[in-house]
């Protein structure tokens, strides 16, 4: 089992000056050391898109300017910008909703202009204008984002000329087909590596959290058990860009020939990440109920936490197992011997007392969460949900399943 991650405690408090006067430099330099591990991150993950956006402007103002003779074709290559920043996500979707938010915007624009002429107040009415239409088709974020912005092009950088409508959608959506062609077929991304990368700040995270929840249980310290519900709640954010991540690869496995052997591997990967996810959003429930059981100081037995801490360990082995793509039979029976623990966790209490539990109400309730835990962490080590149900139910007290 791996070493525990635990919280900088900075030291002793009783270890003298000297260890306190260096804990606020101790601190700084892990501070310093996780925004370079951040950005070296960020640069893995999205580098690729940068090449793939530089070089989707770069056909497009080219072909723009010598095939369809625009001296300055300003849209095609915002258009390609455009379809590969949403490359972390459904792309195809977007390339519509922001080709017809350039036509909605090319429309108001040069229907107005010429009546308004150019101006700040001009600037603003077209751009309500063309905004309130999209509003009106009931378009998405894309599209409005892409009609507004438009309009503010047309208002500001072209004159206002009305028979210049088909040559501005023509320029967007041949940009528009460049920055598609470019993301799925000239350098699209890696689906397997996009994954991976968005899933460590997701996993890694959660993991530390859990371990943290089970120290604070054993000490009953409230205040770090709320931490580590804190903590897991704040990767909301991230399991949106996970799901995004998950959707691209998708995409790009279905339309992208140059990653079409990959569409096997991907679909299990794919299966594994989705019921990971699962198994954090029971873990959340687990900590909040738990922080509860705490706060109203119910009993919570000491075979809990080790389940927990057995359970985080588990995710790390199969993320290990999956990524080396080999049977995950270790992470199995961590997980099973974690839901064994939680078993005996809900046993009777004190044989002087009768009718007493090892648990409370929030702790039972947690319990149940943690075997939804277990059986999506099992679907992910490959197992099916008949047989991880099984499993789950075969280990636990039989006289909890009734």
């Amino acid at each position: 089992m791996p070493a525990k991650q635990q919280p900088a405690t900075g030291g002793d408090p009783s270890s003298g000056e000297a260890t306190r006067a260096g804990r606020p430099s101790d601190g700084l330099r892990e501070r310093v050391r996780h925004g370079l591990r951040t950005r070296a991150w960020r640069l893995r993950l999205y580098g690729l898109l940068a090449v793939q956006a530089g070089i989707a402007a770069a056909l497009a103002w080219f072909v723009g300017y010598q095939f369809l003779d625009n001296p300055t074709p300003v849209l095609a290559p915002t258009t390609a910008v455009g379809i590969v920043a949403a490359s972390m996500g459904s792309r195809l979707r977007r390339t519509i909703e922001l080709l017809v938010g350039v036509v909605l915007g090319l429309a108001v624009g040069d229907t107005l202009m010429p009546f308004f002429g150019i101006g700040a107040w001009q600037t603003g009415v077209v751009v309500v204008l063309a905004i309130i239409v999209a509003v009106l088709l009931k378009g998405g974020g894309s599209l409005l984002t892409q009609a507004g912005g438009t309009a503010v092009l047309i208002a500001t950088l072209e004159p206002p000329v009305r028979d210049l409508s088909v040559p501005r959608f023509v320029d967007a959506a041949v940009g528009g087909l460049i920055g598609l062609a470019v993301g799925l077929l000239v350098v699209p991304i890696h689906p397997q590596r996009t994954v991976q990368r968005l899933a460590e700040p997701v996993l890694d995270p959660a993991v530390v959290a859990l371990h943290d929840l089970a120290a604070a249980l054993r000490r009953r310290d409230l205040g770090e058990a709320q931490r580590g519900l804190d903590a897991l709640r704040t990767l909301s954010p991230r399991l949106t860009a996970l799901d995004e991540g998950l959707d691209a690869a998708q995409e790009v496995v279905r339309l992208a020939p140059l990653r079409w052997r990959e569409r096997p591997s991907l679909a299990f990967y794919t299966e594994a990440v989705r019921h990971l996810e699962r198994s954090l959003n029971s873990c959340r429930s687990i900590a909040r109920r738990l922080t509860k059981a705490l706060r109203d100081d119910e009993p919570i037995s000491a075979e809990f936490p080790a389940a927990i801490d057995l359970l985080a360990t588990s995710v790390q082995t199969l993320r290990c197992a999956i990524r080396g793509r080999e049977e995950p039979r270790e992470a199995r029976r961590q997980i099973l011997t974690a839901v064994e623990l939680i078993g005996k966790a809900q046993g009777e209490g004190d044989p002087t007392r009768p009718h007493t539990h090892r648990l409370g109400y929030s702790g039972m309730i947690a319990a149940g969460e943690f075997r939804t835990a277990a059986h999506d962490l099992l679907i992910a080590s490959g197992l099916d949900a008949d047989r991880a149900a099984e499993l789950v139910r075969q280990t636990a007290d039989p006289d909890d399943w009734g």
